[in-house]
């Protein structure tokens, strides 16, 4: 089965459809990307969407796409959603930084970015 992204104009995508992989070949059977992009606008009866293909397996564009994820053209890339207004985008780790460090002992069950007030918070 073959994964396509559907994106926005700001190249968020907006979800993700599985086609396939016999739409994909094309007169000398290998697979094309953009016959899969043409599948997809037909299914949706939408012409002038956008769509690009993504591995559930992450073996190609960095991660698998889902809703919310950014799809950066330059590099050719899916990135997660965008966790918190304040975080930038490292395009050397395809990761979202937030304005201050990660606490030293960091744990992801009991550590929680505070937007509001910018800092970190201990949940227990």
């Amino acid at each position: 089965m073959a994964h396509f992204a559907e994106l926005d104009q700001n190249n968020i995508v907006k979800r993700v459809i599985v086609i396939s992989n016999q739409d994909l070949l094309d007169e000398n059977n290998q697979e094309s990307e953009s016959l899969g992009i043409e599948v997809c606008r037909e299914i949706t009866q939408d012409p002038n969407s956008n769509w690009k293909q993504t591995s559930y397996n992450q073996k190609f564009r960095n991660i698998y796409a889902g809703p919310g994820s950014l799809y950066l053209e330059d590099l050719d890339v899916f990135v997660p959603a965008q966790p918190y207004p304040s975080w930038n985008l490292n395009r050397e780790t395809l990761d979202w930084d937030p304005p201050i460090p990660y606490p030293e002992n960091y744990d992801c069950l009991f550590d929680e970015w505070n937007e509001d007030l910018q800092k970190w918070d201990k949940l227990i």
